[in-house]
């Protein structure tokens, strides 16, 4: 008989975080949820209290536990990684963090981006930024992410894999308003505002990405891997679909030149990444053009 693995989520009790803890209690896991005691976890989860940016409040919740796996949703910056890379030394087989496809933003590539672009190990760490200061995290999401996912590159006494997840949608607790937005605007014949070239970028379903951080935390491959969907879109196909769902003539767009306004997802660059690697380790992606209109339907729900 297989025993049951002891896994920690660090924060990440919404979204896709609340899913993946789902599917774990289903899988027979015991499953214990960290984060600050905002929101409760789901019943049958342990609930542990720390502010994991806290070394010794963390360490203290943590004194004489173990775990098999460690997700960490809610790693943002170096000093984070640097204190949960102390605390967890010897407590865990492997160590999950969440990063993001925001680690690409300096690459300028017509085509999707493999892994490589972005070594860990080769990515400079600053732990006196003003990592503390919202604003500055804020406009800083992308490096503090690279630089998190450097530390715990550097580290190597635990095996370590950063899931770079693409731009998520669909699901009716989309907290994020962003094709809320489309369908405010559309709805009104008001103007969506994109930059005189819009490029396509990679998307996941949030249900398709709570299980794919779920089969890698079962693996044994380290290092950094893409989660996105087969295919691309670009910002008039997001607003098509939202027009259809809500049986709205064709969204109208307006060019802005920077610095001003553009709507969510309206990038002027390529923000694609080549899942190959996922694809090659075993995770079977769906084609984001499949789900993208019940996607539109779950988060717009009937009010729409």
């Amino acid at each position: 008989m297989t025993r049951a693995r002891e896994v920690l989520v660090i924060g990440g009790n919404r979204y896709f975080g609340k899913r993946l803890i789902a599917r774990s209690l289903a899988a027979g896991d015991r499953v214990t949820v960290l984060n600050r005691g905002s929101s409760a976890p789901p019943p049958g989860a342990v609930h542990l209290v720390a502010d994991r940016n806290d070394e010794r409040a963390l360490a203290g919740a943590l004194a004489g536990r173990t775990y098999d796996v460690v997700v960490d949703q809610v790693c943002y910056t170096p000093r984070q990684a640097e204190t949960a890379r102390r605390v967890f030394a010897g407590r865990t087989g492997r160590y999950l963090m969440t990063s993001t496809v925001e680690v690409y933003e300096r690459e300028d590539s017509p085509g999707p981006v493999p892994e490589g672009a972005v070594d860990p190990r080769t990515v400079t760490v600053d732990l006196e930024l003003p990592w503390d200061d919202p604003e500055f995290l804020e406009g800083h999401y992308g490096e503090g992410k690279r630089q998190a996912e450097a530390v715990f590159s550097a580290d190597g006494d635990v095996p370590f894999v950063s899931v770079r997840v693409a731009h998520v949608l669909g699901g009716e607790d989309d907290f994020t308003g962003r094709l809320q937005h489309y369908a405010d605007r559309i709805r009104t014949g008001s103007p969506v505002a994109v930059p005189p070239v819009t490029h396509p970028a990679t998307y996941i379903h949030v249900e398709e990405i709570a299980d794919f951080v779920f089969w890698a935390a079962g693996e044994d491959f380290t290092g950094p891997v893409n989660a996105a969907s087969h295919g691309e879109l670009t910002v008039e196909d997001l607003c098509t679909a939202v027009a259809a769902r809500l049986g709205c003539p064709r969204p109208v767009f307006k060019v802005t030149e920077p610095p001003g306004d553009r709507s969510p997802f309206a990038f002027d660059r390529h923000y694609g990444m080549d899942n190959s690697r996922a694809t090659r380790l075993g995770f079977a992606f769906r084609d984001v053009r499949e789900w993208l209109p019940a996607a539109v339907a779950e988060t717009l729900g009937k009010e729409n």
